[in-house]
């Protein structure tokens, strides 16, 4: 009887701790981290002028519903990007992207509590990092167009919460995830109301996906006029327009208390190439003039040194 008794008080004990272990799995499972970091939010930071001079708090980084106007400066900048013939009737094309895709909400830019933000680039230098656990330990991950997670976790994570693309850069998400569409052109408004709906675009300059899966009720399209904002403000007319990874990091900047900066820049063998894969034409972008990559990554190395970012490299 008291072996008895003694097993099922075991048992009793045992039971919560079984049921803790279970839930805990269960999150893990989601791909949400067991816990969090705390974050130190200041009142105010001691801006320098070089900082002061380019960061805009009143920039908004989104398009924010089916009224959502653009100033005729940032049409005619718009349009030039990739050579879009004529004026495109735009106010129709954004009514028509949300009767397909909900309008973004308050919660998005939620200011009521601090916020860590990673955001993880796709450069090979994050080959053998071992960065995985601290990049996952963050409210926000932040990936950018093929991005890949799987077989390369301990290195780049598993998480991710927002991943920024563009048509000819697009790939399926999981559940819960917010798809970022970076628009280059009217064209990538069309695409992506057509990917979520009839599936009749399937060209641009080249064949993108019919449709994808994601979430359509996380999908968020990021304004021209923040595009607009990164290459006047920051990039200084650098490049034709900012890389999809520097207009993730300045979309953090405006989104994040405090933000981490993981796999920009060459390898240490100064090699410009993606971590998943070896490929010694992935540098070509540098001669295009499209980015300039060492303009944006002397703005990371600013910043970093100005305490805006933490910098792994």
């Amino acid at each position: 009887m008291r072996c008895r008794k003694r097993t099922l008080l075991v048992l009793a004990l045992c039971l919560p701790l079984g049921l803790w272990l279970l839930f805990r799995a269960s999150v893990s499972g989601l791909g949400l981290p067991p816990s969090l970091p705390t974050v130190s939010c200041t009142a105010s930071f001691n801006a320098s002028a070089w900082f002061s001079a380019r960061y805009d708090a009143a920039v908004g980084p989104l398009l924010t519903g089916p009224a959502h106007e653009l100033s005729p400066d940032v049409v005619r900048w718009w349009l030039t990007l990739q050579g879009s013939p004529g004026i495109a009737p735009l106010q129709a094309i954004i009514q028509k992207l949300f009767a397909v895709l909900p309008a973004p909400n308050g919660s998005v830019w939620d200011p009521s509590r601090c916020r860590t933000c990673a955001v993880v680039g796709n450069s090979g230098r994050l080959k053998g990092s071992r960065h995985g656990p601290q990049i996952d330990a963050h409210h926000w991950v932040l990936r950018m167009n093929r991005a890949k997670t799987a077989g390369f976790e301990v290195d780049v994570g598993a998480r991710t919460t927002h991943h920024f693309m563009y048509p000819e850069s697009a790939m399926n998400l999981w559940p819960g995830i917010h798809l970022v569409l970076v628009p280059f052109k009217p064209l990538d408004l069309k695409w992506v109301t057509s990917a979520f709906s009839t599936g009749e675009l399937t060209h641009t300059y080249t064949r993108v996906k019919q449709f994808i899966k994601a979430d359509r009720s996380k999908v968020l399209i990021l304004s021209p006029a923040f595009l607009k904002y990164i290459h006047e403000n920051w990039t200084e007319h650098h490049g034709r327009y900012p890389s999809t990874g520097f207009t993730a990091l300045l979309f953090a900047l405006h989104a994040c208390q405090q933000v981490s900066v993981f796999g920009f820049g060459a390898d240490s063998k100064g090699n410009w190439h993606h971590y998943w894969e070896e490929n010694r034409w992935s540098g070509a972008f540098r001669r295009t003039r499209v980015h300039d990559a060492d303009v944006e990554f002397s703005l990371i190395q600013r910043l970093a040194a100005e305490g805006r970012i933490l910098f792994y490299q």
